[in-house]
């Protein structure tokens, strides 16, 4: 790539060398096995009662929040869809510890759930809306509302079924 295209490349992305070269490797990171008679997001469809077409979506959206974490010195609130795909990837941990942790992100991502209580709550919301606003600036596209709602932490219960609940009717 010749410097002039480089420049527009990065200008229009908003994304140095370094920052693109980590997209370019989360956006191709496959989380389904192409092998698997049952993949990971027809799981994730399934157990949110998702069409398959959202939870692909979803992970794509993840990809973008696992990216923020990564370019950013704040910490930064997932929504809930895009929680419930890192709560599954969490799941299948030699993907999520080996392969994406290590092997793509070179570093641990730790899931650090609300220990709940109006400061956490306000934390969290807070976190939710700086959370948005670098994915405005860094994606230069307004966050899906249907995957990134937004006010999330006000609004009404969600309507798909938490992974906890599924594990439960499981055992």
């Amino acid at each position: 790539m010749n410097i002039s295209m480089e420049k527009i490349y990065i200008t229009k992305t908003k994304m140095n060398y370094k920052e693109q070269k980590l997209w370019d490797a989360i956006r191709e990171f496959e989380l389904d096995d192409d092998e698997a008679v049952y993949t990971f997001s027809d799981r994730l469809a399934k157990e949110n009662n998702w069409s398959k077409g959202f939870a692909l979506r979803a992970i794509e959206e993840y990809k973008k929040f696992i990216f923020l974490i990564c370019t950013s010195s704040q910490s930064r609130t997932p929504s809930d869809e895009v929680d419930q795909v890192w709560h599954l990837h969490l799941l299948y941990t030699r993907s999520y510890w080996n392969e994406f942790c290590r092997d793509v992100l070179k570093r641990e991502i730790h899931h650090g759930p609300t220990r709940g209580g109006p400061q956490e709550h306000d934390k969290f919301k807070n976190a939710y809306a700086e959370t948005l606003q670098h994915y405005r600036d860094t994606f230069l596209i307004e966050p899906p509302p249907d995957l990134w709602p937004p006010d999330h932490l006000s609004s009404s219960p969600s309507t798909f079924s938490r992974l906890m609940k599924t594990w439960k009717t499981l055992l």
